[in-house]
């Protein structure tokens, strides 16, 4: 009698315990549920709403160093914000030079690389009156003795030496004015990325005329591959020794029609 009272307990137990289970599981349901249909809702609304398309990796670099430039332009970090600083078109400039070819850089600082690019690219560098052993001298003059770099100040300076340089006949203002509209606005040139490179080495492992030994003999003159005939030795049967040059004479002498004589 005790066991069987003790199993009625515990199935009337466990009946309780489903019965309390039983809303809890209805309520995630439906809440799973509702979820469903938002996301039917939000699809409808925004049908075109996906994942963004890759893109190359040239222009992943640009945006990645547009929004440093802009960040530092704002006087801002990624985290958090500030008052903006303006910036001329000229500082824009030596910002888009400090950062090009190197992703750590912050755009507060030009290596004597960019500062020879910018003024290349730029047109400062006309050949005459200012060579690009004049920029060196230049930059290494105006730059801390223990620095290797330049900031926006002393690149100033440096352009007012080479526009002196390059405008002898306008007084220095003029000259600095002219030059700096050189530059405002502009960004490095980056050519010749997909060029293939003539390399020597390569000329002669492509070059048909260079070949010697039995990799020759697999090109005719104008470097078009012979086939079958470049790769294997076909042996002549014919019988004939080599070098012979009146191959096949005799059977045409043989076969001469005879005119006027009887058969």
């Amino acid at each position: 009698m005790g066991t069987a009272e003790s199993t009625k307990r515990k199935l009337k137990s466990d009946n309780a315990s489903a019965a309390q289970r039983e809303p809890h599981s209805c309520t995630s349901m439906a809440d799973h549920k509702d979820n469903i249909d938002d996301f039917k809702v939000q699809t409808a609304k925004h049908p075109n709403m996906g994942p963004a398309p890759l893109r190359p990796h040239s222009e992943q670099s640009r945006d990645r160093a547009s929004k440093r430039l802009s960040t530092e332009s704002n006087g801002t970090s990624e985290g958090g914000s500030s008052t903006p600083v303006e910036v001329t078109a000229l500082e824009e400039s030596f910002r888009r030079f400090a950062i090009h070819g190197d992703t750590r850089a912050t755009g507060k600082e030009m290596h004597g690389k960019n500062w020879s690019k910018l003024c290349k690219d730029c047109g400062v560098i006309d050949g005459k009156n200012v060579t690009l052993t004049d920029v060196d001298i230049v930059f290494s003059k105006v730059k801390k003795k223990s620095s290797r770099t330049i900031v926006f100040d002393e690149f100033k300076v440096a352009l007012g030496e080479l526009a002196r340089k390059k405008y002898k006949e306008k007084p220095g203002e003029e000259a600095e004015a002219e030059v700096f509209k050189l530059i405002e606005g502009k960004g490095p040139i980056i050519a010749g990325v997909t060029r293939a490179v003539a390399s020597p080495t390569v000329s002669r492992l492509t070059d048909t005329t260079k070949f010697t030994g039995s990799h020759k003999e697999r090109f005719d003159d104008t470097g078009r591959g012979k086939g079958k005939a470049g790769r294997v030795d076909i042996v002549d049967t014919s019988g004939y020794v080599s070098g012979y040059k009146h191959q096949g004479s005799y059977e045409k002498k043989v076969t001469k029609p005879t005119v006027g004589k009887p058969m």
